[in-house]
């Protein structure tokens, strides 16, 4: 502060009564914006005294600042002199003669006639009739898509002051924003129109004239009469009930041979934040996609419509109005009321229950003479990975390529399905739907995950029905026990049954079951024909045997 002495008219050398009042200026503020000038509205706290000091009135007594009018009579004329000039937030001491002030008559039983009046002098605010709405921008966004327009609804927070720094209220304090529609007579009327312009993200000095605020009434015990307001204003939100959902920032795979339609099971990861860049929630955060129907009324209306025609690996953000979000609920502490919501969409993959293994033939060797069916024992070459490129299982971890007897339940439906009618040599891309994988059941593999597998057939070893461990690929012996009865002794011990099933693989005449050791099936082979268990098989026990077999077979046909 600086302190100075400033006289309008000066004093009688002889020292006799003053001409003109005395100013002294015993706290100025370091900055002034604006002094006080002729046709100006004020209002200032003051002690009155007189010379010897006794106080004859106080507005701060009264806990009620003066308001006035300079230049208009409304004030005596030495106070209006000694008034001139100031800044908000100074301290001024006014020395004022009779003759300025009350003069030979003095003011009922409180000044008496011809008296030297002494006001000290805090100034609170000053204002005009043709003031305007002051803003200042304190920060704005490089990037503004969107101003605020009448009809808007805006959320913003505020730090609300007089003109001399007392504050009145804050939005901060209360931890909450202010929420309501520009232009529509909900707010008064300077801060309408001081929000117009204004972009998310963006800060704001406003300065308010009373006219434009709460007037001469004030507002409550905070806002005295006549006050003039200031705001620094962050806008948090915007948005206007007419808004659709926005996307935008779209990063499209070169291949999409489909686009989600509603009834998709879709599995996708997000950011999701508010306008000003504030996050609430993300999946990755979790390390879980969001897993759900799409257009089935399973998410929010503007989610469920933003994901309608996305491609499996796209990108895109989606900005969704309250409307189409929580409304003017939110959710708890996360969402407020009437967010404006945005999310950074990465989609996984999403499938259909009705989705058929898709197949794709990426190389196929030119001569095939066998391909792979039902009951065969295959061995391939395998690379299982998520349609983001996520690997998660390969066959080369091994050392031998997996093998499996397809349609034998040992693998998942679809990699089954996938490996029928391969020739050794051919490499395949299989794209199962969860349904015909893993499902929603985790281990190793997200729950309703799509699977990538890039297969590749090594070895074929064509099978026999299910059920059966030998079948004949030629018409066998009509005397069946005198070709196993090598040394004709009328019975066959597994050596001789061995012999005899093992030179039939060998002729081509005949196909064990694969997938174990043919030592293994052979045995289960002669248990099944050595009825009474004593290790040797007779004519009648391998009669009886083919009798049960016939007649099964009748009762399946039937």
């Amino acid at each position: 502060m600086r302190a100075l002495l400033w006289v309008a008219a000066l004093a009688l050398c002889s020292g006799g009564p003053l001409e003109d009042v005395v100013v002294e200026r015993y706290s100025v503020p370091d900055e002034c914006a604006r002094e006080v000038e002729h046709g100006d509205h004020v209002r200032y706290h003051y002690n009155g005294t007189f010379t010897d000091g006794k106080k004859f009135d106080s507005s701060h007594d009264r806990g009620l600042p003066f308001s006035g009018q300079v230049g208009l009579g409304r004030l005596i004329t030495g106070m209006e002199r000694g008034i001139k000039g100031m800044c908000i937030n100074e301290r001024r001491k006014i020395t004022v003669p009779p003759h300025l002030a009350y003069g030979s008559v003095g003011a009922a039983d409180v000044i008496p006639p011809d008296t030297t009046l002494v006001f000290d002098v805090h100034l609170l605010d000053i204002w005009n009739t043709k003031d305007r709405v002051q803003t200042s921008t304190i920060s704005r966004p490089q990037q503004c898509k969107r101003a605020v327009q009448r009809t808007d609804f805006v959320r913003y927070h505020y730090n609300g002051t007089l003109l001399d720094g007392t504050p009145f209220d804050s939005s901060y304090e209360r931890k909450q924003t202010y929420d309501t529609y520009v232009g529509e007579g909900w707010l008064i009327k300077g801060m309408d129109e001081g929000l117009l312009g204004m972009c998310v993200g963006e800060k704001r000095n406003m300065i308010i004239p009373p006219f434009l605020a709460y007037g001469a009434d004030g507002h409550g015990t905070e806002i005295p009469p006549h006050a003039s307001l200031v705001f620094d204003v962050l806008l948090v939100d915007l948005h206007n009930p007419k808004d659709d959902i926005v996307i935008d920032n779209q990063v499209v795979p070169e291949s999409c041979t489909r686009k989600s339609v509603p009834g998709d099971f879709i599995r996708y990861h997000y950011n999701g934040t508010f306008l000003d860049g504030m996050p609430f929630e993300s999946s990755y955060q979790r390390n879980s996609t969001y897993n759900t129907y799409v257009g089935m009324g399973y998410m929010i209306p503007g989610m469920d419509k933003a994901l309608l025609g996305v491609c499996i690996g796209e990108r895109r953000r989606v900005t969704i109005p309250p409307h189409l979000a929580y409304g003017e609920n939110g959710v708890g502490d996360d969402i407020p009321r009437s967010a404006v919501l945005v999310f950074d969409i990465h989609v996984i993959d999403f499938h259909n229950a009705r989705d058929p293994v898709e197949v794709q033939v990426t190389h196929r060797p030119e001569e095939c003479n066998m391909s792979s069916a039902v009951d065969d024992l295959v061995q391939y070459q395998y690379n299982c990975s998520l349609l983001d490129g996520t690997l998660l299982f390969s066959s080369r971890d091994y050392e031998r390529p997996q093998e499996v007897v397809l349609g034998a339940d040992k693998v998942i439906d679809g990699l089954d399905e996938g490996l029928r009618g391969m020739c050794v040599g051919e490499r395949r891309v299989l794209i199962v739907p969860p349904h015909l994988g893993h499902g929603d059941i985790s281990g190793g593999v997200p729950p309703n995950a799509v699977l990538r597998f890039d297969v590749e057939l090594v070895g074929i070893q064509k099978g026999v029905p299910k059920g059966y461990l030998f079948v004949w690929l030629e018409e066998g012996p009509s005397e069946l026990f005198q070709a196993l009865d090598v040394n004709k002794d009328q019975e066959v011990p597994l050596e001789e049954f061995s012999a005899f099933i093992k030179s039939l693989v060998a002729e081509g005449k005949g196909r064990l079951r694969p997938g174990q050791h043919s030592d293994v099936v052979i045995q289960d082979m002669f248990n099944n024909q050595d009825r009474n268990k004593d290790g040797r098989i007779t004519a009648d026990e391998l009669k009886l045997k083919a009798q049960e077999d016939a007649e099964r077979s009748r009762h399946e046909e039937l």
